[in-house]
């Protein structure tokens, strides 16, 4: 149960608030309560205004990340995975993950039937829940974008945003946030903000889409070996990890879907793993490369970031230090492994929310100061935490693949050789991200 500290300084800040808010202080009958359920209201919007400004952060990541040719292209996919997300979670995903139905999908509340949802969401009501549900559904669909970079053909990742945002993501949820299987087990499954719940399934559902789709040409010589294929400004890749970082103050934070002050906690515990996750990553890849790599070492900021995403709400300040450290030292090692096997993610997508995401579930079981098995509790968490994994990995790797193998078999999910080598945002959208003069030297052209 969350505490409402409303005695001593609390309450004189409520009174404050009644006095200077004309529409509380005429209605004689506001309670303290009504005071708490309009500050949660507002922190939550703000919360999800942060999670939302998280798309400029990913946009900015993977357009720094790949080439030049293809700028225009990724950032167009940003916004409408997002507008596409919206319409659809408002449609039918929302009922699907919220709605009244069995311990699998909901069935009720379709277009955001104000009969369905009309008592709300706890202090929250039903238009301030969706708006936060919605910017983690677009989240969770933005994800597939980097790893399926530079070579995908524009209208088939708009028809797998539509789908992921509005019927794959929020069955997960159902199982998880909206009182499904996976909540109802003896020990609950337990997943904060979404390690899994979101991150997860992004990144499966991305390697399941770099895997059908394939590597971008010239990315494996004749002997198989990978090649390098470099981005196009670390300045951009870097100032969107700076975004998503302050994005994640919303993401995580936020999802105690309260203003009460435990908040402090779980930013404090946020921001810890993500720093460690930054150094973690940079002394892991000097030890392999030779060379403190700065990309790799953005990564490790959002490994360590998705690595506490999912126990930030139960962790300790030591507990985040090693989930969010951990994470920063796995993000090397995945990248590496998926670029050596013939996977192709040119941002490291799979690696940092995939992965990591799967770490940072698991490390609730093992670190959590209530239930967690390094603290003396048994292995009851961390057996359901692995349950959890294993079966939304396996939901999502089949329904992903299922509908990227049915896009390719229809309208297509490659673009032509030469639409590839040329780029795409001409070819794609008309127009060039880029002036002629800006694109000499900033990965424009090549294989």
């Amino acid at each position: 149960m969350r505490q409402r500290l409303l005695t001593g300084a609390g309450l004189v800040g409520v009174f404050t608030l009644l006095s200077a808010t004309p529409a509380l202080a005429q209605d004689e009958g506001v309670t303290a309560d009504a005071v708490q359920a309009a500050l949660d209201n507002i922190w939550i919007l703000i919360a999800a205004t942060l999670v939302i400004f998280m798309q400029a952060g990913f946009a900015l990541v993977e357009a720094g990340l790949t080439r030049a040719k293809n700028v225009a292209n990724i950032m167009m996919k940003n916004l409408m995975d997002f507008a596409a997300g919206v319409l659809a979670f408002a449609a039918v995903g929302f009922a699907f993950a919220y709605g009244p139905g069995n311990d699998f999908i909901g069935t009720e509340g379709f277009f955001l039937s104000s009969s369905t949802f009309s008592e709300g969401f706890g202090t929250l009501t039903t238009p301030t829940f969706f708006i936060f549900q919605v910017a983690f559904a677009a989240t969770a669909a933005t994800i597939v974008s980097g790893a399926m970079a530079e070579r995908t053909k524009f209208k088939s990742y708009f028809i797998y945003s539509i789908v992921l945002s509005g019927v794959i993501y929020p069955i997960v949820v159902h199982w998880t946030w909206g009182g499904g299987w996976l909540s109802q087990l003896d020990t609950p499954f337990h997943d904060f903000a979404g390690s899994t719940i979101v991150h997860s399934v992004g990144g499966w559902a991305a390697l399941m889409g770099a895997i059908i789709l394939g590597p971008r040409i010239g990315k494996y010589g004749e002997d198989g070996k990978p090649r390098a294929i470099p981005g196009h400004s670390i300045p951009f890749a870097l100032v969107g990890v700076f975004i998503l970082l302050v994005g994640w103050f919303g993401f995580n934070p936020g999802s105690q879907l309260a203003a009460d002050p435990v908040v402090g906690q779980i930013a404090v515990a946020t921001v810890i793993a993500a720093a460690a996750g930054a150094v973690t990553a940079m002394a892991t890849i000097w030890i392999r490369g030779g060379k403190p790599d700065v990309a790799m070492t953005g990564n490790g900021v959002l490994a360590g970031l998705v690595g506490v995403t999912a126990g930030c709400g139960v962790l300790d300040n030591w507990g985040a230090l090693i989930a969010g450290a951990v994470a920063g030292v796995l993000v090397v090692f995945a990248v590496l492994f998926f670029d050596r096997v013939g996977v192709d993610d040119p941002v490291g997508a799979i690696s940092v929310h995939g992965v990591c995401g799967v770490w940072g579930t698991l490390a609730v079981g093992l670190f959590a100061t209530d239930g967690g098995l390094l603290y003396g509790d048994g292995a009851d968490q961390l057996i359901t935490q692995l349950i959890g994994v294993v079966a939304v990995g396996a939901f999502t790797l089949v329904t992903a693949g299922a509908l990227f193998m049915a896009i390719k078999a229809t309208v297509g999910l490659r673009v032509s050789a030469e639409e590839e080598i040329e780029g795409l945002d001409v070819l794609e959208h008309g127009t060039a991200g880029y002036g002629p003069d800006m694109l000499v030297g900033a990965g424009a052209v090549g294989r």
